[in-house]
């Protein structure tokens, strides 16, 4: 009787891993590539033409850049991918360090390019879709120096080495929904040598980067559509199809186009555009007028968005108002699942950063299917 209850408690486990299995199959075989619709107004499934409305997260860890943990903990980042699923996501962004990808300017790291191929896989498995932002340098340490020492020609050339490789990796793979060239990129006027960064860290990481030190008296905006133009066209050797995105600071009152990627000027290089917004509190309806600014004739995903700066009740109010404006928006999820930071608080353990996560996870939920629908 023991051997029989034994066997047959074994059989049921066996059964239940093959339906999880053929689950993940299911979902990865139903993944279609995504692409803009005919009006420019939307994202729609290439198969049947529905509605596509993306709602997902920033992907990373308290503290740690993706490349800190995807070798050393896989089963992780796979358990990451199936609660970022169950909340009701459909995309995650990922951000690819410059310094984990690029052994020299011309040689990019095969190992890196192999993992990466890995989570292709695990996107198609669990039906999440990929917003692959390149070009990443978050960390200063982790920065080559024969990368900052570059002028501005030849580090653009380096930049399209990195993206033509990464594009020739993910080609074959429905699960890219798109390529972002960088994350909060900046066309300014001259700076110093090797002065590529903001110097302004949040979390111990500088997000913004300078595209140029040297514009030769080119309008920033200039720069800007030639610099999209430099890494499209490696993209493209690859990749005819995936949609293209940049990563764009928002525009305030007081600071306008700060980052030189106006919209109207990027717009014709770009799929779609992808404006990071994060609602102050008591300035909802700035944080809208902000987003119109981006309303010209392409679809609008709002890539970043987060009660950063205010509460979870202004920043529902924001997504439910911003939903005639954009068509999709992600969020950010760090690894610490809804169920395990519910139990912290119950411990009377939470902090204050885990309190404001815990809340935007259960927005998130929340809206989930509104949003998506």
């Amino acid at each position: 009787f023991v051997i029989a209850t034994r066997c047959f408690l074994a059989l049921v486990c066996i059964a239940a891993a093959l339906i999880n299995l053929l689950g993940d199959i299911a979902k990865g075989g139903d993944m279609t590539p995504i692409v803009i619709t005919a009006d420019s107004r939307r994202f729609a499934l290439q198969a049947s033409g529905e509605r596509f409305t993306p709602w997902g997260f920033n992907y990373a860890r308290p503290g740690k850049l993706l490349e800190d943990f995807w070798e050393t903990d896989w089963p992780g980042v796979e358990q990451d991918f199936r609660e970022m699923r169950e909340l009701g996501a459909n995309v995650v962004r990922v951000h690819l360090q410059v310094g984990a990808f690029m052994e020299t300017a011309d040689c990019p790291r095969e190992a890196a390019l192999a993992r990466l191929a890995n989570l292709l896989k695990l996107a198609e498995q669990t039906g999440l879709y990929l917003d692959i932002t390149g070009l990443a340098c978050y960390r200063k340490a982790d920065v080559p120096a024969w990368y900052d020492a570059l002028d501005d020609h030849r580090r653009w050339a380096a930049q399209a080495v990195f993206w033509e490789a990464v594009a020739k990796r993910c080609a074959g793979s429905p699960a890219v929904f798109c390529y972002d060239l960088m994350n909060e990129p900046i066309s300014s006027g001259p700076r110093k040598v090797a002065d590529w960064y903001s110097g302004k860290t949040l979390g111990g990481f500088d997000f913004v980067q300078f595209i140029a030190l040297n514009p030769e008296s080119r309008p920033r905006e200039e720069v800007a559509v030639a610099w999209i133009k430099t890494l499209k066209a490696a993209i493209r050797k690859h990749d005819e199809r995936t949609p293209i995105t940049v990563g764009l600071l928002p525009w305030s009152p007081k600071w306008k186009w700060l980052s030189g990627f106006t919209p109207e000027r990027v717009a014709p290089e770009l799929a779609f555009l992808s404006p990071h917004i994060y609602p102050e509190a008591g300035k909802v309806n700035e944080a809208l007028d902000g987003l119109t600014k981006f309303a010209v004739g392409k679809p609008v995903l709002i890539e970043e968005t987060f009660p950063l700066n205010c509460g979870t009740k202004e920043l529902k109010s924001f997504l439910k108002q911003s939903s005639g404006r954009a068509c999709g928006w992600i969020g950010h999820y760090d690894g610490r699942p809804l169920a395990e930071l519910e139990q912290r608080r119950g411990e009377h353990k939470l902090s204050m950063p885990e309190a404001i996560m815990m809340e935007w996870l259960k927005l998130f939920q929340q809206l989930a299917r509104d949003m998506k629908q």
